[in-house]
């Protein structure tokens, strides 16, 4: 099992007169890490920087966000991972006090406001979560379908081309016996693709 966080944690730091505003919070998508950075930045609209790392079924990103790069992203990546934390984002907002840190402080800046939020969070353990990724004929997608629908599935980001794409999430405790069950749609037709992503 993964770890998570019950609910968002907040930590505020003032080092040299720079205020570093830390969050770190349970997402669930990309989609939901995005809008939350934006409400961040609305949030914060004076603050020089607003450093951001998310990690959720399927995709991460982080941004240093004009900060010399590797000194403030890397250095919450490095907490959340040394937690062994999943559908997690951190987020640092500088408000800068005049005095530059230089790349260890600012390194020890970002990691430590990010650490000392999580002394004070709650965990849960989630069940770890794998993106699959589909590609078939059209004639398969009837069949596609109805096999996600049996495993309680939904079908993501549906596109439509030359053959029929799509990804979804699933959890660990069903993913081997769903891509079973997509795979025997259409034994040995080297047009059906089923790639699997940690």
């Amino acid at each position: 099992m993964a770890v998570s966080l019950k609910k968002p944690v907040f930590y505020e730091l003032e080092i040299k007169k720079s205020r570093f505003l830390a969050w770190v919070e349970p997402v669930a998508d990309a989609e939901a890490a995005k809008a939350r950075l934006a409400a961040c930045r609305s949030a914060h609209p004076g603050a020089r920087h607003i450093c951001f790392v998310f990690s959720v079924p399927g995709t991460s990103g982080m941004s240093d966000d004009g900060e010399p790069s590797g000194t403030a992203a890397k250095p919450m990546v490095n907490v959340l991972n040394h937690k062994g934390l999943v559908s997690v984002m951190a987020i640092v907002v500088r408000y800068f006090g005049g005095i530059k840190l230089g790349a260890g402080g600012l390194s020890r800046a970002y990691g430590g406001a990010v650490a000392k939020a999580l002394e004070q969070a709650e965990y849960q353990a989630v069940e770890r979560q794998w993106s699959i990724l589909i590609r078939c004929p059209f004639a398969l997608e009837s069949q596609i379908r109805r096999v996600c629908e049996t495993y309680q599935v939904a079908l993501l980001e549906v596109q439509y081309g030359q053959a029929v794409s799509a990804s979804l999430q699933v959890a660990d405790s069903i993913k081997t016996d769903l891509v079973s069950a997509l795979q025997a749609t259409a034994p040995g037709n080297s047009e059906f693709i089923v790639q699997v992503a940690g």
